[in-house]
């Protein structure tokens, strides 16, 4: 597979949409059903198995799971801020350096509660959304562009998928 297959294994997320309603729950769900995704990706696997990157110069199988914990942690914020504030400049973080710090060598287990969590209350929150909540925004300084809430929680569908991707593909090339 070529790198681009391996970086994407669903393919770059569509920030274009179009979104609807369906799409809206599907991402939602997606979202909900995350935490037990993972937990199943990484069971049985050794610690030397949890230490090989899903691809040449990516992360490996440890840092993935525990930076779905902070990107999505991150993620449920920057909702709860726009529900709450009137377009708030959100805080952008560097991925790469989080994923060097010494608790990306943590056990899974860690992170995994936080996803447990975390998804049970952003799901819910998601669910209990109207339409007008969805058009709420907030500002990502880094792209320098407002983003809904209806463009975010499909981002995150996309992103709950695509590391699922990650694990479960490097798993089947594997054989593990």
């Amino acid at each position: 597979m070529d790198l681009d297959g391996l970086r994407y294994p669903i393919g770059p997320f569509d920030g274009a949409g179009p979104f609807t309603l369906d799409s809206r729950r599907a991402a939602i769900e997606q979202i909900a059903r995350l935490p037990s995704q993972v937990r199943e990706a990484v069971g049985g696997l050794s610690d030397a198995q949890l230490n090989t990157p899903y691809r040449p110069e990516g992360w490996t199988v440890r840092q993935v799971v525990h930076h779905l914990a902070d990107s999505h942690m991150n993620g449920f914020i920057r909702v709860r801020l726009a529900l709450t504030e009137d377009r708030p400049v959100i805080k952008p973080y560097d991925e790469n350096a989080w994923a060097t710090l010494s608790d990306a060598r943590l056990p899974l287990e860690h992170s995994l509660t936080i996803l447990d969590g975390l998804h049970i209350r952003w799901a819910d929150v998601y669910r209990s959304m109207d339409d007008a909540q969805y058009a709420r925004s907030f500002i990502h300084p880094e792209h320098g562009r407002s983003m809904t809430l209806e463009w975010h929680v499909h981002n995150y569908g996309w992103h709950s998928a695509h590391h699922l991707a990650h694990i479960t593909r490097l798993r089947a090339r594997e054989g593990w």
